[in-house]
């Protein structure tokens, strides 16, 4: 519970004034089951006796009883100088009740949906830990708080309604001309102001598309391996996930056609796929787009990583090719900036401005106006870009420390990809290490490295690992590479001692 200078509020007090009971005995009541409820914890200040005999309208008098009665039960404790605290010796339980309180309603009775929609089935999400070598996480480390701290600065200094009201739902119109600017001059997409859509992230760009444009059943052709969260955002719109391989070239187009030739929607990765870091041949892209086509169907193009190339070019989205319109362009500021931003963005086709006007004016829950204020500020003043290309340089270091350092040390154990964009890579175990069981005895170690299964939705022919360098500082890069170099190494001994043995016996 948050703490205020005057003390808790207490506004779930009810007095009735009709009632045979006494006011003090219905207040001490009441501010006891609050505390055993859990809304009060051990250490939280109560409001001065006149501060709640004013809210309550009740005589001073009465609420020092009050008082006096739950110090004497030991619910209550008053330090002379600074007032009137929770005892801390009061023990709520983790769940938030006492113990022993009443048994649950069973969920199973309360739930009107089917399973799926509430989340079985569903692919857990990976672990966030900074350390090596988690993935999909910028460099917290470095981030220049400084100037974002200027800058929110400045703008709480703006106009009140700026500041506290609602803002537009679609966007803060600053922020939408700025993403514009951005995918114009970085990403050489054409597009116009009123195609920006801000959203809560990309999940929630995901969900709102596919939520648009899908019934219960129809089929989304989705990259096996592929993202975990995309995956759930588009189950939970009714979708019925088609995994399609990946190969050199990126999704197969020709495999989708033959098991869904019907489908609505496709979900890719283009730029550096995810998780297998593939970049989708020009080819590929254009056999998607005509796929799409024929089929009235739509695409999801997820450009989660694409602003953090490492060669002398950026590599070109699907977009920026799409000239049948029938790409949704959906970007991230979590791995540019950081990840509680909370902030995404959709580039929608021309045509579907209008229900996307309506849903957004209607219903849809709005980004964060602050927030969305902070970074339109933050980009319109250069510091975006700047920020970009540091992260570039950064990130680039950081690989070639992992590259280094795996050359050296796990040679014959884990082959590592090398890789020209994004932030991971990935690696191909040596003959005989199981995935699973290496990402599991890592993460007993304090290592994060994520199976290829983790992300499948049906087997994958090949096995190996995903490893996150951007937010891992290449001082934790030598540590976890020697760490993970000794379980590889134990791992592979004890295989080839087994092996022994069954061959003896």
């Amino acid at each position: 519970m948050v703490k205020r200078a005057a003390g808790a509020l207490l506004s779930a007090i009810r007095i009735d004034h009709d009632s045979p009971r006494l006011l003090a005995t219905q207040i001490t009541s009441s501010i006891r089951e609050i505390i055993l409820a859990g809304g009060l914890r051990g250490g939280d200040r109560l409001p001065a006796t006149r501060i709640l005999a004013r809210d309550l309208g009740v005589s001073r008098t009465t609420i020092v009883e009050v008082y006096e009665r739950l110090i004497s039960e030991g619910l209550l404790e008053a330090r002379t100088g600074a007032g009137t605290f929770v005892s801390e010796t009061v023990h709520i339980g983790d769940n938030g009740a006492v113990t022993g309180s009443p048994e649950a309603p069973k969920t199973e009775k309360a739930v009107a949906r089917p399973p799926v929609a509430i989340g079985a089935g569903f692919a857990i999400r990976l672990p966030h830990t900074i350390r090596a070598f988690t993935t999909a996480l910028p460099a917290v480390d470095m981030f220049p708080v400084a100037q974002w701290t200027r800058q929110s600065n400045k703008h709480w200094r703006e106009q009140r309604d700026l500041v506290l009201g609602y803002g537009s739902p679609a966007g803060f119109p600053p922020l939408r001309r700025a993403i514009v600017a951005h995918l114009k001059a970085n990403q050489g997409i054409n597009c116009d102001e009123d195609q920006i859509f801000v959203t809560n992230g990309a999940q929630h760009a995901f969900h709102i598309i596919a939520s648009m444009l899908l019934k219960q059943g129809d089929k989304v052709w989705f990259e096996n391996p592929g993202a975990i969260g995309a995956q759930n955002a588009l189950r939970a719109a009714g979708g019925e996930l088609v995994p399609l391989p990946i190969d050199s070239d990126g999704l197969d187009v020709a495999a989708g056609l033959a098991d869904a030739p019907d489908f609505r929607l496709a979900f890719v990765t283009p730029l550096h796929q995810q998780p297998l870091g593939v970049t989708m041949s020009l080819e590929r892209r254009f056999a998607l787009l005509n796929a799409a086509e024929n089929a009235d169907a739509w695409i999801i193009e997820d450009d989660y990583d694409g602003e953090f190339y490492y060669g002398t070019h950026p590599i070109p989205t699907l977009k920026s090719i799409d000239h049948a319109d029938r790409v949704f362009y959906v970007g991230t500021f979590s791995k540019t900036l950081f990840p509680a931003l909370r902030l995404g963005y959709i580039l929608a086709p021309p045509s579907f401005i209008g229900i996307l006007n309506h849903l957004f004016n209607t219903w849809l829950p709005s980004a964060p106006l602050n927030s969305q204020a902070i970074v339109a500020g933050f980009m319109d003043e250069g510091h975006f870009a700047t920020h970009l290309r540091r992260m570039r340089r950064i990130y680039t270091e950081r690989y070639q420390v992992l590259m280094r350092c795996a050359s050296e040390l796990l040679d014959g154990l884990l082959t590592l990809k090398p890789t020209d964009t994004g932030l991971h890579t990935t690696g191909r175990l040596a003959s005989g290490l199981a995935e699973n069981t290496i990402a599991e005895a890592a993460n007993d170690a304090g290592i994060t490295v994520t199976p290829f299964g983790r992300y499948a939705m049906t087997p994958l022919d090949k096995t190996g690992l995903v490893l996150g360098f951007s937010g891992v500082p290449p001082e934790d890069i030598e540590q976890g590479v020697r760490g993970l170099a000794r379980i590889l190494g134990a791992e592979l001994a004890q295989q080839q001692k087994t092996s022994r043995l069954d061959i003896s016996s």
